[in-house]
């Protein structure tokens, strides 16, 4: 692998080590903000958590047409401003408003993140590393994840007011991506698409890619007819289902809802509040570490074959999480079923979405085929955690997590049934064999 190739790479997905900040940070500021605004379930998961997962809806569903239009590069230099402006904002706020504002607008970065850095990372990359490439996205999501669970556990305690320090400290990882984001090259298959293939060709032989500007233009006038194409034409059905069924059975899995509420998940399951925040640190670890196996496997093994791993692993620790609660097994055997709950989800679906939604669109459409995957994932993911404090007081973790393994089981026969391989072929190549499908 090209070292050029690679630390570009890493530094797009750096915008993944945010989203995961953000994300999870909030974790250890929840519960405390709202006590001191006191507010009611219903307000506390629909403007405190809820307008960060609202802001990644609009971002996911518009991020397209940035990524598009001004192109991926720019798309991710503003995506840095939003979450620096997004963390100093959430920890000077006063008043929960203020508050879900300003979560509002890093929620729009993530959104946004999720479509401009995937799809750039694989339009750099050669065929043979693109899911490792793209993976390190997803990587770096979970190390964001990690670093937020254990920097909430460092500053939990240090004064009435470490929850600003909790959300505001993301603001200097933010600043020091924004600064990256600068100096690396526009992606060529997006110049490409605009006329300006003399400097794409530019950028390829920098690159060092086997891949010519006649590939790309060839592949470009084979899907492109008279007129604007879009992605919800009856020839590229297949992709969109692809993208769609990916994107909400991740959901669907619970992960983000538990992500949000893990130290209060744990604290249900009987732990006391700074060993919540402990195990929350030990997710973050299986998370990281388990992530680290797929992007390993994923160009070895193939994404279908992590997602049945995935799968398997899902309906197993999900079941044993809602018996845990249902039959009041105490102690640390919710958490044991969490790990391994996470590791599955690391394995499989998180080492997979974002490469294979990245992959399955032609390239004159992957920023609006990526964005419609995104959205999908998002709008579930705004429902879902922000409905978790209130089915958890009426019904109870226990149904909640049973549910989950119910859906990860559809999951399987999506994969057995539906889901293509799509390791080492090319984007061009992979885009002729899903329309013939």
């Amino acid at each position: 692998m090209d070292s050029r190739i690679l630390k570009i790479s890493l530094i797009a997905a750096l915008a993944g080590f945010l989203f995961g900040f953000d994300t999870v940070v909030i974790s250890g500021a929840e519960k405390k903000l709202q006590l001191l605004w006191e507010t009611s379930d219903a307000f506390h998961g629909t403007v405190v958590i809820g307008m960060a997962l609202f802001g990644t809806v609009i971002g996911a569903m518009f991020g397209g047409f940035p990524t598009n239009r001004f192109g991926r590069k720019r798309t991710l230099i503003w995506i840095g401003v939003l979450y620096s402006v997004s963390a100093i904002g959430s920890a000077l706020a006063n008043d929960p408003v203020a508050f879900g504002i300003f979560r509002f607008l890093g929620g729009i970065g993530i959104g946004a993140s999720t479509v401009a850095a995937p799809t750039y990372i694989s339009e750099i990359a050669p065929a043979a590393s693109r899911g490792r490439l793209v993976g390190m996205y997803q990587f770096n999501i979970v190390f964001g994840i990690l670093v937020a669970y254990f920097s909430n556990y460092l500053l939990n305690g240090i004064g009435d007011n470490d929850w600003r320090w909790m959300v505001g400290v993301e603001a200097f990882p933010a600043l020091i991506y924004t600064a990256f984001a600068f100096g690396i090259p526009k992606s060529p298959r997006w110049l490409v698409t605009q006329q300006r293939e003399a400097e794409a060709e530019t950028i390829l032989q920098k690159l060092g890619l086997e891949l010519t500007v006649a590939d790309i233009v060839r592949d470009l006038k084979e899907n492109l007819r008279a007129g604007a194409e879009t992605i919800f034409m009856k020839k590229y059905r297949f992709p969109v289902i692809l993208a769609f069924l990916i994107a909400f059975f991740n959901q669907f899995s619970g992960i983000n809802a538990f992500l949000y509420y893990a130290p209060r998940i744990f604290e249900l399951a009987g732990l006391e509040e700074s060993t919540a925040l402990l195990s929350s640190i030990g997710i973050g670890v299986t998370n990281l570490v388990f992530t680290m196996l797929g992007i390993y496997l994923i160009d070895r093994l193939g994404r279908r074959t992590l997602m049945y791993f995935g799968s398997v692993g899902y309906i197993v620790s999900l079941a044993l999480v809602a018996a845990a609660f249902i039959f009041n097994w105490t102690g640390l055997v919710v958490p044991i079923f969490l790990f391994l709950f996470i590791a599955s989800h690391a394995i499989g679906q998180g080492a997979v979405i974002w490469v294979f939604i990245s992959e399955v669109f032609p390239n004159h459409l992957r920023g609006s085929g990526q964005a419609f995957g995104c959205s999908v994932h998002w709008v579930l993911a705004w429902l879902i955690p922000s409905s978790v404090p209130f089915l958890m007081s009426w019904i109870g973790p226990g149904p909640v997590f049973g549910f989950f393994a119910f859906m990860m089981v559809l999951q399987l026969l999506f994969v057995h049934f539906m889901m293509p391989e799509t390791k080492g072929i090319s984007l061009e190549e992979l885009s002729k064999r899903l329309l013939r499908h």
